[in-house]
């Protein structure tokens, strides 16, 4: 298990100096920030992302994330020539010995929270989302919920989710096949793993599609394209905010056929109504055995990359909100341990 930490370029808050303290950490998981969506990534670019990575000591092997263009979603007679720049930007990313790209297929925008600090009885704070507050907005009206991709004007979002009228999830499904078999050929060639990453709440929203939700959209989803370049990023908080998603289970299934490229490690508070908030990464904070998928990883023989995900603002860290540096070495940290007590527990070297 190789532990990674999510980081946001020269602007994020967080330095490499600091990440590079946390007990265990092996590597950054990062992206090319200042290349529009849809256009070639430059090998110079990536080369010096890596060196400022490597410099400070870290490992640069995962991508997070190569955006998909919306008008490879919906379809638009566009989709060729951004199918083909993708499929160019895995092959440079191959060149500069990337090995895992985490992208998404959810339309307009990548997570929904209605909340950026809800405040924990222990004084932290954490993402959340409310089902009623959802629910309650009408989207002619306009939607003002954070998490947003800001790009967009009021205007544009607005005809965007209106194109996304006539897209049910078939058509999705349809479009996100395409897209696969357009890149997952540069991918094998370039040693690339693809790893999307499931929807963040897992189902559909504003009369939006949502395609990768559980376990049989997985299964599709891997059988759509058969090889091993065509995998998963696993993310139990996100997976999780489904109770009826079984994270172990999940865990077992993919892990074991050698189809989950990274693993995202985070515990979340969920209740029947589907309201859930992110909490502290033990498990006895929040509704999902932590313990058990790690051991889960350990037994299917999982060697890939890890990185805490979301974290709690605490000790009165500000910035990004879910991506401060304290809660998130905790994690860190707490799943190195995990991992190294079911290690010594069956006698074996971590």
């Amino acid at each position: 298990m190789k532990m990674t930490f999510r980081w946001y370029g020269d602007s994020d808050p967080v330095s490499l100096a600091y990440i590079r303290q946390i007990p265990g950490m092996y590597g950054i998981v990062s992206a090319v920030y200042d290349v529009p969506v849809g256009e070639v990534w430059p090998v110079e670019n990536i080369l010096a992302l890596k060196k400022k990575i490597e410099d400070a000591g870290l490992k640069f092997e995962v991508i997070e994330s190569v955006p998909v263009h919306e008008d490879i979603k919906l379809g638009r007679p566009t989709r060729d020539r951004l199918i083909a720049n993708y499929a160019e930007t895995i092959k440079n990313l191959g060149k500069c010995g990337l090995k895992v790209i985490c992208y998404n297929f959810m339309p307009v925008f990548d997570w929904t929270r209605t909340i950026l600090d809800m405040k924990l009885p222990d004084g932290s704070s954490a993402l959340a989302f409310d089902v009623e507050v959802v629910n309650k907005i009408d989207v002619s009206q306009g939607i003002d919920l954070p998490g947003w991709d800001a790009s967009y004007k009021p205007n544009e979002l607005k005809a965007l989710l209106d194109e996304y009228k006539s897209i049910d999830e078939d058509k999705l499904w349809a479009n996100l096949e395409y897209f696969l078999k357009g890149i997952i050929p540069a991918a094998e060639e370039a040693g690339i793993k693809m790893a999307i990453h499931p929807d963040d709440p897992p189902r559909p929203i504003f009369g939006l599609p949502r395609i990768v939700k559980d376990v049989h959209d997985l299964r599709k989803l891997l059988a759509m394209v058969d090889t091993p370049a065509n995998g998963l990023t696993l993310c139990s908080g996100s997976l999780g905010a489904d109770l009826k998603n079984n994270i172990v289970e999940l865990v077992k299934e993919f892990s074991g056929k050698g189809r989950i490229h990274f693993a995202h490690l985070r515990n979340v508070k969920v209740d029947e109504k589907g309201n859930f908030h992110e909490t502290a990464h033990k498990s006895d904070c929040g509704s999902l055995d932590m313990g058990a998928i790690v051991k889960a990883y350990y037994d299917t023989g999982y060697e890939g990359y890890v990185r805490p995900d979301h974290g709690r603002m605490i000790w009165g860290e500000t910035g990004k909100p879910g991506y401060g540096l304290y809660d998130r070495a905790l994690g860190a940290v707490y799943l190195n341990g995990l991992w190294e007590g079911i290690a010594k527990g069956e006698g074996k070297p971590v």
